[in-house]
């Protein structure tokens, strides 16, 4: 540690049964380990495990957009009636970000046929970037690893909480004043 403030990162699993305890969450610590072998800079994980309700799911993006730089939820993204974070997501925002779903769904393309049926998303809430992630660990690591590169110059963007990350695991793209003239 810097001594630095820690940025707050809300990790958000949105999911009927984890919330209920029938089944473990495996989605928040999939995110929490990713997030520890890339940043390097101090943060301080905000977790959460929620039922997929669509009112839940905006009042947890708002409160956690209040402190937080980066929510990173997980689940709800798919065609299934209950799967509304994406339309959550959408309600709170002020600005959506699309490309960071369409980077995710063509790496899981690579793995499976069916990431053509995933809805995820990204927007902003004032200084916070929230960012929609599949539900399965292996495909949650596959995505951060896709839109994670322009997430530290995204939060620089809207005034969030400074990240920075092993430029070994995960290098990322902060343009330079003179690259930005040219």
């Amino acid at each position: 540690m810097n001594g630095k403030t820690p940025a707050r990162i809300g990790i958000l699993t949105i999911s009927d049964r984890a919330s209920l305890g029938v089944y473990e969450d495996r989605s928040g610590p999939a995110i929490h380990a990713w997030l520890a072998r890339a940043l390097v800079s101090p943060w301080q994980a905000v977790a959460r495990v929620i039922p997929d309700e669509r009112a839940v799911i905006e009042n947890n993006l708002i409160e956690l957009a209040e402190t937080c730089s980066l929510t990173l939820t997980s689940g709800g993204t798919g065609p299934a009636p209950r799967d509304v974070t994406p339309e959550a997501t959408a309600a709170v925002c002020e600005k959506m970000l699309p490309g960071f779903g369409e980077r995710m769904r063509t790496v899981s393309l690579q793995s499976v046929p069916t990431a053509i049926l995933s809805r995820q998303t990204a927007g902003i809430r004032g200084q916070c970037l929230i960012i929609n992630l599949p539900g399965r660990p292996s495909a949650i690591d596959d995505c951060l690893g896709a839109v994670f590169p322009a997430v530290p110059y995204c939060i620089d963007l809207i005034g969030g909480a400074r990240l920075e990350t092993d430029a070994g695991f995960c290098p990322v793209f902060r343009p330079t004043q003179g690259a930005a003239s040219k």
